[in-house]
């Protein structure tokens, strides 16, 4: 136990811990050179395709130092906001992590977000400055960041550029040197934490973990705490680049464990897994609930595909917890799921992995963030979903979640973070330098606003300089209101959406002219309102099709050419009293990008 050493790779997006953790397993000979690819531990197409890591990874290390084999457990975890979750799972996991911070860039949003997550998890922190042989460097600025930020000694600050391979001996002297032994009784009664799950059509669900104390054994009777179910280890093992069986793991081991589970409900992230025969008397604290801040509807485009879109939508949520998701119908989209998601981002990567790894085409809802509701009767209703929200009538108030955002940039865009946040109904509560040339915002926002399209416009205001990280701050009163959409005066409950009664009018009228562009002609004409109760705020109108009924008339009296005319006009009456309007799927995506 006391050569063995776990821990994971911290920081903001885009500071190169994947290209880091490519230059150690190099380093290690982990991975042959044959093997060698960019973001070797990136596993999904996507995650190489936007250059983000969306999955934590874990990977085994062999190094000798001062004559002795050492066992370094490596997680390399995600940089994005969205899936800080994972982060969190992984750290869990860890006695100690790199924090990385790039040397051009500096110390950003997420980097003091991570940070804090590892302080709160008593982890040894190895402050790293990346890329220090890029020409924008500012090594000695960013090392009094640091400095003032963790309080550590200068002389504790590597220097390393994971492209070149510059500071790697140094980086695994010091997690050698610096991080903890695992601390447990390889006597004592197992105990493992499940930090992740990945389903595998042919062997079942891989369940990963980190054991605490005991060991475990191939062929073991095994229970899992929370579920109190009971199986056999038929194979465990260590991660290197492919999964390596052993016959046993002992306490501080990082392996995999494979039981031929095939219902998804069984294994739940955050578990204990203990012996039959000896079992412990507690699980372990595994990490927080997950707290989704987004929902939108996901809809199979067949609705006969439902029961399959179900089976993948377990399949997903084993490999990301952070998924939520219940049963949800829908007038105009029939069967379907309401999911939460952490954020925008997740909501966009959760429909592509949907399509690539299952093959399943969706339909996604607009996003909304969730509200409580105070009827008259004094009820409180959570309201997930705009179909949830009580009359106006039974409605006494009704809350929004807040968020704290916390912003990172230049001074020289002050102004436009200031004049794009106060428009999102933001309130500035400090602004601080922590350099000459850094500024910290903090501002109080609702997260309605923050969902569609903030992240985008703040980088594209900043020109990318600004870094954003928000924690939630709890419910306010505030004037939501629910804004419908008719088409031929039937409601589509697939496009209704809960908003700020300020922003409905404009919401309303941009989605009634994109609405306009985006369905087809009919051979009726179609009334496209946007409605807050009985009261129209907007309407754009679709005319027909109209097919030339004059065409055989060459001559004669204009009588005749009138009397086919009304007839006409009587048969598209009729028809539009009975009429179908069909909504392609763009429409409902058109929603998220009212801006562009």
């Amino acid at each position: 136990m006391k050569d063995i050493r776990n821990f994971c790779i911290i920081a903001h997006i885009d500071h190169g811990k994947s290209t880091l953790a490519d230059r150690l397993l190099e380093y290690t000979h982990t991975i042959t050179e044959r093997q060698m690819m960019n973001q070797v531990l990136d596993d999904m197409d996507l995650e190489r395709e936007k250059g983000i890591t969306i999955k934590s990874h874990a990977i085994q290390i062999n190094y000798p130092y001062k004559g002795t084999s050492y066992t370094l457990n490596l997680i390399d975890t995600p940089g994005h906001v969205d899936f800080s979750y994972e982060v969190s799972r992984a750290l869990a996991a860890c006695e100690g992590a790199l924090l990385l911070v790039d040397a051009s860039q500096g110390i950003q949003a997420q980097t003091i977000s991570n940070l804090y997550l590892a302080i709160d998890n008593n982890l040894e922190i190895i402050p790293v400055i990346n890329k220090i042989d890029m020409e924008g460097a500012m090594i000695p600025e960013v090392k009094d960041q640091i400095i003032e930020l963790i309080g550590c000694k200068e002389e504790d600050i590597l220097l390393a550029s994971g492209k070149s391979g510059i500071g790697i001996e140094e980086i695994l002297t010091a997690i050698i040197e610096r991080i903890p032994v695992p601390n447990g009784d390889q006597q004592a009664p197992l105990q493992a934490l499940i930090f992740d799950s990945v389903f595998n059509s042919f062997r079942g669900i891989i369940v990963y973990f980190r054991i605490f104390s005991g060991s475990i054994r191939k062929g073991e009777k095994i229970k899992f705490f929370n579920t109190n179910q009971e199986y056999t280890a038929d194979e465990v093992g260590i991660m290197k680049l492919t999964n390596e069986q052993k016959t046993v793991l002992g306490t501080g081991d990082v392996g995999y464990l494979i039981t031929g589970i095939k219902n998804a409900k069984e294994v739940q992230v955050g578990d204990t897994i203990t012996s039959v025969l000896n079992p412990c008397l507690e699980s372990i604290k595994g990490f927080e609930e997950v707290k989704p801040m987004v929902f939108a509807g996901i809809f199979p485009v067949v609705t006969d595909d439902f029961e399959e879109l179900r089976d993948c939508m377990e399949k997903l949520q084993l490999n990301d917890a952070s998924l939520t998701f219940e049963l949800e119908t829908s007038q105009a989209l029939g069967f379907g799921f309401r999911c939460g998601f952490l954020g925008l981002l997740h909501m966009e990567i959760i429909q592509e992995r949907l399509d690539r790894e299952f093959n399943q085409s969706v339909i996604t809802t607009v996003p909304n963030v969730s509200f409580i509701a105070h009827t008259t009767k004094n009820e409180i209703i959570r309201v997930n979903n705009p179909a949830e929200m009580p009359e106006p009538s039974r409605l006494a108030k009704i809350e929004e979640p807040f968020i704290r955002a916390q912003i990172i940039t230049k001074p020289d865009y002050i102004g436009n973070i200031m004049t794009l946040c106060i428009g999102k109904r933001g309130i500035l509560i400090n602004q601080g330098y922590l350099t000459p040339t850094r500024v910290e915002l903090t501002f109080e926002m609702p997260l309605t606003e923050i969902v569609f399209d903030f992240y985008d416009k703040l980088k594209s205001q900043t020109r990318g300089y600004a870094s954003f990280d928000y924690h939630p701050i709890g419910y306010r009163e505030s004037d939501i209101i629910k804004m419908d959409i008719l088409l031929n005066a039937e409601k589509v409950d697939a496009l209704s959406a809960l908003i700020h009664r300020n922003r409905a009018q404009e919401f309303g009228r941009k989605l009634c002219e994109k609405l306009k562009e985006l369905l087809p002609r009919q051979q009726f004409m179609i009334a496209i309102q946007a409605a807050i109760g009985a009261k129209i705020i907007s309407r754009e109108t679709i005319s027909a099709m109209r097919k030339d009924v004059t065409a055989k008339c060459y001559g004669g009296d204009i009588s005749r050419k009138r009397k086919l005319l009304e007839k006409q006009k009587e048969g598209k009456k009729r028809m539009r009293q009975i009429g179908n309007v069909e909504i392609p799927q763009e429409a409902f995506l058109a929603v998220l990008k009212l801006d562009d």
